[in-house]
């Protein structure tokens, strides 16, 4: 286990209250939290460099434009898998999908990435975006300990997180101290991502930091 773990905010909320907000939200997910989160997304799935005829999974795939993105990569010898918590938000992914015609290409599942419902050494590449913060900090070792098990020989995963890497700034800490306060509101907390990722057994490929509203971002690749 990371010794920063002992300074990582702790996630107290269930996963039905978790899946009921997401529920709750999926309507309007895009304009509320969506349009901030896709430049770093985007970033993200470039670094994960996905090719045609690759299998992937992207893990709370939200509303679906990572999927999407991924599909349409992938081509009709790839295959695009996806899960997530809400069955609300997998409605929306899932009529998005439709709409491009690349439904052919694309799994989605309900399910909790602490246990992946897939088999050992089936994905090139696994994606999460904002997603991993979601989990509390003891199930953190247990969601990369399925991606690990998941991935192929040298798959590779890639995880854009809010960043407690490095100096502390007074966004960060008044954020932190939100997420504590109003964690329904601001349910995402700053994590040590490349450290994370090393501790599960995955080898640092890149790694790259961001600023979001002026909060650090980690968008790093590690392979198996």
């Amino acid at each position: 286990m990371l010794n920063e773990d002992m300074t990582i905010t702790r996630v107290t909320r269930t996963r039905a209250e978790t899946r009921a907000t997401y529920d709750r939200i999926s309507r309007w997910y895009d304009p509320l939290e969506g349009y901030w989160e896709s430049k770093p997304k985007q970033i993200g799935l470039q670094k994960l460099g996905v090719q045609s005829g690759e299998v992937a999974l992207e893990i709370g795939f939200g509303t679906g434009h990572g999927i999407v993105a991924l599909a349409q990569v992938v081509g009709e010898l790839g295959k695009v898998y996806g899960i997530d918590l809400s069955p609300r938000m997998l409605a929306l992914t899932q009529s998005r999908v439709n709409q491009t015609g690349l439904a052919a290409r694309v799994m989605l599942k309900n399910g909790d990435a602490t246990a992946l419902p897939f088999d050992a050494n089936f994905f090139d590449a696994i994606f999460m975006s904002f997603v991993l913060e979601l989990f509390d900090t003891p199930e953190i070792p247990q969601v990369l300990s399925e991606c690990r098990r998941v991935l192929k020989h040298d798959g590779r995963l890639c995880v854009v997180s809010l960043s407690k890497t490095g100096q502390a700034t007074w966004r960060r800490n008044l954020y932190e101290w939100g997420h504590e306060k109003f964690p329904s509101l601001l349910d995402c907390r700053p994590l040590y991502v490349q450290k994370a990722l090393e501790a599960a057994g995955l080898q640092t490929r890149e790694a790259t930091r961001m600023l979001l509203w002026e909060l650090p971002v980690e968008i790093v690749v590690g392979s198996k």
